[in-house]
């Protein structure tokens, strides 16, 4: 059975390349009836951040990466939280050192120093020449250690990743890097093959960073007598040509989109094809068609570019497609909050915004005509086209406004046939007046629906107010 899994550091909010490589073990686990597992690497203690594992519990729940086997939901090869698992990289790293894997090394902070002072490129293995028995008395006196890797002098590494083909690493270019510290904790370069092992993950999963590191895992793997898992290594995601996406350079993580307004199946769709495509080329796609479609074959060796604007018009799509009262349960809050309750009709708002919105938070924006009414502009009145200006709306608005004053249904559909003919009347064209109108009633140049919409929406009362208004500034 395919095992695959998610380990990421509760080290703050999900950044989007952690979250593509969760999706990806995930859809490749479900493409092929296999099981997704999350495991938390908090080895770090340092930078451990209080809450983020309940961030990253939160963010596959609401993306849909609903895991087989975790720290909060149990399984049969926990504990799931590498703290909790201090016991046994102990006693595997205790293990290696017997096989000559690994060796001890009391090396101080000040002799590291020294050595990289030097020009010294890596580790010199000063510590393998220590015979084991001696070694084994220095601990037993107390004497602070670590466990470091051996790797050998001579020689080829070598393995097969699933997406870029034969890699091959010298032993001489890898360090004999430190596997246990000197707390008693791990380090990712051990920790993470034991618990691959142990868990029987055999589809590793993560970025194109540990593509030559693997080497190394692969001697530890080997050392145990362990079979090696299957590995699938991924391009990183870019914000442009030059630089990575990075929290630590504050780009946006899952939980900013969905503030934005992101619908969530939409962001996962998006990340979805940031390094992976289906045969057909296909953009849209449901969460069950990437579960059905997923393949190795579909994913890129090069890296991909983060592009909003792509991500907010796929989003659009989505929100077109909600059912009427989801839409409307995802859009009264905004409402709310910019005080519509009980001054406008939230069906009528729907309607009006649902085809033309992105993200849900261009509410606000497209909507603000509604309450900033006072900082009237003029210059919007003029348009060459329709060879309106302030002057012709000057002549026009009180005529519409004795004529509004006078229709009683102030639905679209009404106002619209009746101030056609009002435009007939006044010998100029039905865009013009309608321009007119809507730059009177609303004071903005681009709002979401055409004249009658807007008046339907603002009702007679404050339609008749509106363009009063604008009339005794035109005068």
């Amino acid at each position: 059975m395919v095992r695959t899994r998610f380990a990421p550091s509760p080290t703050g909010y999900m950044h989007i390349g952690n979250l593509r490589t969760a999706l990806y073990a995930y859809l490749f686990a479900k493409a092929n009836n296999g099981k997704f597992i999350l495991r938390i690497e908090d080895t770090d203690i340092e930078r451990t951040v209080k809450g983020a594992i309940e961030v990253i519990y939160n963010t596959l729940h609401q993306a849909g990466l609903d895991y087989d086997e975790g720290p909060d939901i149990g399984g049969d090869f926990g504990p799931y939280i590498q703290t909790q698992r201090k016991d046994i990289y102990n006693e595997y790293a205790h293990k290696l050192v017997e096989t000559g894997a690994a060796y001890y090394c009391f090396c101080t902070k000040e002799r590291l120093e020294k050595l990289r002072e030097s020009g010294a490129q890596k580790y010199d293995k000063y510590c393998l020449k220590i015979p084991l028995k001696e070694a084994r008395a220095r601990i037993a006196n107390g004497e602070p250690y670590v466990i470091r890797q051996n790797i050998p002098l001579e020689g080829v590494s070598s393995y097969n990743d699933l997406v870029f083909g034969e890699i091959s690493v010298d032993y001489k270019d890898l360090e004999d890097n430190i596997l246990l510290k000197s707390d008693g904790m791990p380090t990712y370069n051990f920790a993470n093959v034991v618990d691959d092992h142990l868990m029987n993950i055999n589809y590793v999963i993560r970025g194109a960073e540990y593509l030559t590191s693997t080497n190394k895992y692969n001697l530890i793997y080997d050392a145990f007598g362990w079979e090696r898992p299957n590995y699938i290594h991924l391009q990183p995601i870019m914000k442009d040509a030059s630089h990575k996406l990075s929290k630590r350079t504050g780009d946006a993580s899952f939980e900013d989109f969905l503030k934005k307004g992101y619908l969530s199946q939409a962001i996962i769709n998006y990340i979805a094809l940031l390094g992976w495509s289906p045969k057909d080329n296909r953009e849209k796609l449901s969460f069950e068609e990437l579960k059905e479609l997923f393949s190795i074959e579909g994913l890129s060796k090069s890296p991909s570019i983060f592009d909003e604007p792509k991500m907010r018009w796929l989003n659009s799509l989505y929100i077109k497609e909600l059912p009427a009262d989801e839409f409307a349960s995802l859009a009264a809050p905004y409402y709310d909050t910019l005080g519509f309750e009980g001054k406008y009709d939230y069906k009528k708002l729907n309607n009006l915004l649902q085809p033309r919105l992105e993200i849900f938070c261009e509410i606000a924006e497209k909507t603000s005509f509604l309450n900033e009414f006072d900082n009237f502009d003029l210059t919007f009145f003029e348009n060459k086209k329709l060879k309106t200006d302030a002057s012709v709306a000057k002549e026009v608005l009180p005529k519409l406004l004795d004529r509004m004053q006078n229709i009683q249904s102030y639905d679209n559909v009404t106002l619209f046939s009746d101030l056609q003919g009002l435009a007939a009347e006044l010998n100029i064209k039905s865009g013009a007046l309608f321009w007119i109108m809507r730059i009177g009633l609303t004071g903005a140049s681009v709002t979401p629906g055409g004249a009658t919409e807007m008046a339907e929406l603002l009702g007679k009362e404050q339609c008749l107010t509106r363009l009063k208004k604008v009339i005794e500034r035109l005068n």
